[in-house]
């Protein structure tokens, strides 16, 4: 399991940033980080959708803390951009249709009542410039949202 003080697993992705073709390259993406890499089971579902909406609200605070803030579903890159487009988030998403993604971070959840196997867990890392992973919180319980006040206090630390 991934944890704080780990190094954060390499990866890269399509970015759903309102076009389509770029990609996220987390080593690339160092020189600006903190980053807040918020994973979500799935967009247009309503606690995704309050949570996303919720580090909208507050991007100002992260980038206050010096903090780039990064959603990461399993969803298309498609969807993600119609959902960041529904939702007027100004941030963008990571797409991990692959899941690539969650199995390195070990943040995979499945909904057995719906038949659905393997989504982004809930959970939020905080990777500094040097790849190190110095805030990680996972929830067991797809209906909970994180401590936003810590993760902006986490992140501020990691600047």
């Amino acid at each position: 399991m991934v944890s704080a003080g780990d190094s954060a697993p390499a990866f890269t992705a399509p970015l759903a940033n309102g076009d389509l073709g770029e990609t996220f390259t987390l080593s690339e993406r160092l020189d600006d980080a903190p980053l807040v890499l918020a994973f979500f089971p799935g967009a247009f579902s309503s606690v995704c959708t309050g949570e996303m909406r919720t580090f909208q609200e507050r991007l100002d605070d992260f980038a206050d803390a010096g903090a780039r803030i990064y959603g990461v579903s399993v969803d298309s890159p498609f969807a993600l951009n119609a959902f960041r487009e529904e939702n007027d988030l100004k941030y963008a998403l990571i797409s991990d249709a692959n899941h690539g993604i969650v199995d390195a971070y070990d943040a995979t959840m499945s909904f057995d009542e719906l038949g659905i196997d393997e989504v982004a867990q809930r959970a939020v890392f905080v990777v500094d410039g040097d790849g190190e992973i110095t805030y990680a919180w996972r929830s067991a319980d797809p209906g909970v949202e994180p401590d936003y006040d810590e993760v902006v206090s986490e992140a501020r630390n990691a600047a």
